[in-house]
């Protein structure tokens, strides 16, 4: 306590000192600033070649405008091309060995079992027990696993101010001159990246991946259920507390949700607004969050989809934000918002708990959510840097790819509604919409770029990898125990490697991993380059074709101290080809391909150079290769700030004067496509 409350007084105190020599930096940084503002505008996942296709087609006249007058670029992403470790490129400018990030998932190296590669989560170092009770004396320990410096906090050393929205792996959030949101890798009020829970009077309780579901039964004109929420924080052994709620039917389309006292309107087929759920831990002791409801039918069964219960930003129970009171401004300003990081809930949409339309309508509201937060940023907002990443771009990619090819393997499994046939084409119109009411706001003394962090292309055939490797006698499991989860099934006093997310393979070390058995230095050098030459060779007997364009050595491609996390190899897949679902959570199949017939039919997780994202600018751009890790040196650089030698990313090559596009200039464009 005294050495909270001196802490407090100190930078009370010293605040006028800290304000005096930020407001010297700052103009001293810019008074060489080439700019006033800069605005880096994130359409997660949208493609270089889609869209250099809709412009030619004229479907995207404010991105064919800036094109022409300014700079359109495909943007070289990073190894892999996944977006925790090129959104970490991007804020750190740097390559994965100095930020530590090189998939969505890592590995345990005393267990093999997979643990997200971003964050870890630990418990109250210092609890008070009372009886049953516990009495946390401290916060948990909510640890950032993406290390390097991003370059707002650059900026800020120089007095130059940044507001960051939902920029994915910036959870939890670090304190830097400026505001931020964070976003992917936000966990949900239960601490996983989205549980959705699914309630109905028809079968059974049920396993989903990603969500759980539960039976029902009529209660008189109505139904009664719980909601399921995190560990009860001040209880010992309670286990998860829960919230009960009725539903009473009103009509054949509506009924009338009881919950928390107060009761809101189910309309079949339309989602609620954010609705407040409190958890009572216990006397005085309240967990809140949101979730938006979703009533699929009342008769003649029930069907009730529940989003996960994102953390309530007005009161939010772990820090969304920096400062934290920013998250309850934003709800004061616009109401509640999505917090979870994986806001759009894909795996609802691949357990067929919600539709097509249901899906499109979650990115669709998600995304205005985060424009009115933009818009407000850009307005309060007049020097500085603005940065915000729109999801629905990557989300949307993923899930309707299989509209645009007939034959895809899904287009089996799930039914074609032609009004959703042209989901992606549609993305990228309003997307250009999006672009065009940015540019009103802004002026010539700023520099925007539109930019992704990646591109995109089909996911046709599942590739397991471990599947491959045991072929190889590489990997042996145990007798009876294949159908086993993340690895668990694997002898590993006979196994050299193993692979686990989505194209990571690693060698089992002796003296790295806890059960290791081949041996570092020359043996693991030898190993690593003979699998590498198998597994570039591998074909696939449905196709006839290669599934795989290059593997990866990282501790050839990888500079910096955190190099040695990396997987020991990694797969960059043909188009069309993708780790399998299985390989991603360590299970080993009966076969080494198979058809992906999921709705989830789009994906980046391929060879880099299949994908590269886009940069558009409203500047002239003479440099002859535009690189992610490229962009935060490039705004250092227009603020007037040297570029520091951490950085593998280099400042482009960006002209003086920029691009004003008016109404009238994309009427012309559309004019001279027709």
């Amino acid at each position: 306590m005294f050495t909270a409350v001196f802490s407090a007084l100190a930078a009370l105190l010293t605040w006028p000192v800290r304000w005096a020599i930020r407001s010297i930096k700052g103009r001293k940084a810019l008074s060489r600033a080439k700019v006033k503002k800069v605005v880096v505008l994130g359409l997660d996942g949208m493609d270089y070649g889609l869209a250099k296709k809709m412009i030619a087609e004229g479907k995207l006249p404010t991105f064919a405008k800036l094109a022409e007058d300014g700079a359109f670029e495909p943007l070289q992403t990073t190894v892999p091309s996944m977006s925790p470790v090129a959104w970490s490129s991007f804020q750190t400018g740097s390559n994965p060995g100095k930020h530590n990030i090189y998939d969505f998932l890592t590995r345990n190296r005393n267990t093999y079992m997979p643990k997200l590669s971003s964050v870890e989560i630990r418990g109250p170092r210092r609890i008070l027990k009372l009886g049953k009770w516990r009495l946390p004396l401290s916060k948990p320990d909510i640890r950032l696993m993406r290390k390097g410096k991003q370059f707002w906090r650059v900026l800020g050393e120089h007095g130059i101010f940044s507001n960051i929205l939902r920029v994915p792996i910036t959870w939890p959030p670090e304190k830097f001159y400026g505001l931020s949101l964070s976003g992917m890798c936000v966990p949900d009020l239960r601490g996983s990246q989205g549980t959705f829970s699914y309630y109905t009077t028809a079968g059974a309780d049920d396993e989903h991946t990603g969500g759980e579901q539960f039976r029902v039964e009529r209660s008189g004109e109505g139904f009664e259920a719980e909601l399921v929420g995190p560990e009860n924080p001040v209880r010992e052994g309670a286990g998860a507390m829960r919230l009960p709620f009725k539903i009473a039917t009103t009509g054949p389309n509506s009924a009338g949700l009881h919950i928390n006292g107060d009761i809101h309107t189910l309309v079949q087929g339309v989602y609620t607004d954010w609705i407040k759920i409190e958890f009572s831990a216990g006397p005085g002791v309240k967990v809140s969050g949101i979730a938006r409801f979703l009533l699929k039918e009342v008769v003649p069964e029930l069907k009730l989809y529940v989003t996960p219960i994102n953390i309530d930003p007005e009161k939010p129970a772990m820090p969304v934000t920096h400062p934290p009171v920013y998250s309850t401004y934003l709800a004061k300003k616009q109401g509640y918002y999505s917090t979870l990081g994986l806001a759009e809930d894909s795996w609802a949409l691949n357990e067929k708990i919600i539709d097509d339309a249901d899906f499109i309508q979650q990115c669709v509201d998600y995304d205005a959510e985060r424009e009115k937060m933009f818009f407000d940023t850009l307005d309060k907002v007049k020097q500085g840097l603005c940065v915000c990443v729109f999801d629905g771009t990557d989300r949307i990619q993923h899930a309707f790819w299989r509209d645009m090819e007939e034959d895809h393997p899904a287009n089996a499994v799930y039914d074609k509604n032609a009004q959703r046939r042209n989901a992606v084409e549609e993305l990228y119109k309003r997307a250009d919409g999006l672009v065009r009411r940015t540019m009103k706001k802004l002026d010539a003394d700023t520099l925007l770029m539109v930019i992704s962090d990646h591109g995109f292309t089909s996911f046709r055939r599942g590739v397991d990898l471990n599947r491959w490797l045991e072929d190889q006698g590489y990997l042996v499991m145990k007798e009876g125990e294949r159908d086993k989860k993340y690895l668990q099934g694997v002898d590993w006093e006979r196994t050299k490697a193993y692979a686990i997310g989505l194209g990571g393979i690693y060698l089992n070390i002796r003296g790295r991993e806890s059960k290791g058995i081949v041996k570092a230095g020359d043996q693991a050098n030898k190993l690593r380059e003979e699998i590498a030459a198998k597994l570039a060779e591998v074909v696939d007997p449905a196709t006839g074709e290669k599934a795989v364009k290059r593997v990866y050595d990282t501790a050839k491609i990888y500079r910096g101290p955190y190099k040695g996390n990396a997987p020991d190899l990694l797969a960059g897949f043909f188009k069309g080809y993708r780790a399998s679902w299985e390989t991603a959570v360590g299970e080993v199949t009966e076969s080494v391909f198979c058809d992906n017939t999921k709705a989830w039919s789009g994906d980046h997780c391929v060879d880099p150079s299949e994908v590269p994202g886009v940069l558009f600018c409203n500047r002239k751009i003479d440099s002859e290769v535009c690189r992610l890790m490229d962009i935060g040196p490039t705004v250092l650089d227009m603020f007037g700030v040297d570029v520091p030698k951490f950085m593998d990313g280099k400042a482009l090559s960006v002209a003086k004067d920029s691009v004003e596009i008016t109404e009238t200039d994309i009427a012309e464009a559309r004019e001279d496509v027709a």
